[in-house]
């Protein structure tokens, strides 16, 4: 690997060390400090990686790993790609991002993104309205906050992604179990995650900042 920074998100200031499959063949994920705030880390042979399917995938699973490391802790996810040139770069964009990323830890702390969808058996009828209506009241009733994502077939009642506290996590859980089994002839139920809070984060790092 060579000497360029891959990175995957930010945490509260930690030493972490993980060995794990990272985005271009990484085998260790590492953190690198700025005061107190962590990026998550591994090294890379470029500042522009390909996006892979493989390697999109590896990023989501290292945040993932880290999220429920040795307990779990909050991570502000860094969208695909963001590369440093080395370490001192990194710092460099970790310093003018500092306050923006330490809000955003302390809006998403002990948090995590579960993403759902709701299909319809058959095209929509006032049942299916019903139970559109039913559902977005029991998981929002469990939730913090939530987005609404695309529509983008006529049979899909529900894609959201909600914002649940970790605690809340095994009744969200258990409400997703008593979907199924009361409206399971009616609708598939599609439940992700955990995921990093991308839906409910805003955090912009300039790409001209990365190669410096």
């Amino acid at each position: 690997m060579g000497d360029n920074i891959y990175t995957y998100g930010v945490i509260r200031q930690e030493d972490i060390e993980i060995e794990t499959t990272g985005v271009g063949g990484a085998e260790q994920i590492y953190t690198v400090d700025y005061r107190t705030i962590s990026a998550v880390v591994s090294d890379i042979d470029t500042t522009d990686p390909e996006r892979t399917d493989e390697d999109v995938q590896a990023h989501n699973d290292v945040l993932r790993e880290v999220m429920e490391y040795d307990g779990g802790r909050t991570v502000v996810p860094m969208s695909f790609g963001m590369a440093f040139k080395n370490k001192r770069a990194l710092k460099r964009v970790l310093r003018g991002a500092r306050a923006a990323l330490r809000k955003a830890l302390n809006d998403v702390e002990g948090k995590v993104e579960l993403g759902v969808k709701i299909i319809s058996a058959s095209e929509q009828t006032v049942s299916s309205e019903n139970i559109k209506s039913d559902v977005t009241a029991q998981l929002s009733e469990l939730s913090v906050n939530e987005t609404e994502n695309d529509l983008f077939s006529d049979r899909l009642l529900i894609n959201k992604s909600y914002l649940v506290e970790r605690d809340r996590r095994s009744a969200f859980d258990d409400t997703i179990d008593d979907i199924e089994a009361q409206y399971g002839d009616e609708v598939t139920v599609k439940y992700t995650g955990p995921w990093a809070p991308y839906n409910f984060l805003d955090i912009h790092i300039g790409a001209e900042q990365q190669r410096g």
